[in-house]
């Protein structure tokens, strides 16, 4: 990853906080949008999905290649 975007995604992250402790503390809704977090959720959490079941299919596939190679080398 280049530095900004570890910036980009910092800051990103951090501001999460911030804006739960503004509506929590406020009250107020106006700086953020049911469908706009709804979306937001459901984008994050497909994506990270995706991305997890394709890192669990390789580990298994890998898995499987150490397991046939070790099988052979003790033959």
């Amino acid at each position: 990853m280049r530095p900004f975007e570890i910036i980009m995604l910092v800051c990103f992250g951090l501001a999460w906080p911030f804006s739960i402790y503004k509506s929590a503390t406020t009250r107020q809704i106006g700086s953020a949008s049911l469908p706009f977090l709804v979306a937001l959720l459901i984008i994050l959490y497909a994506l990270n999905g995706t991305m997890v079941s394709t890192h669990i299919t390789l580990y298994l596939r890998n898995r499987g290649y150490h397991v046939r190679e070790s099988a052979g080398k003790a033959h």
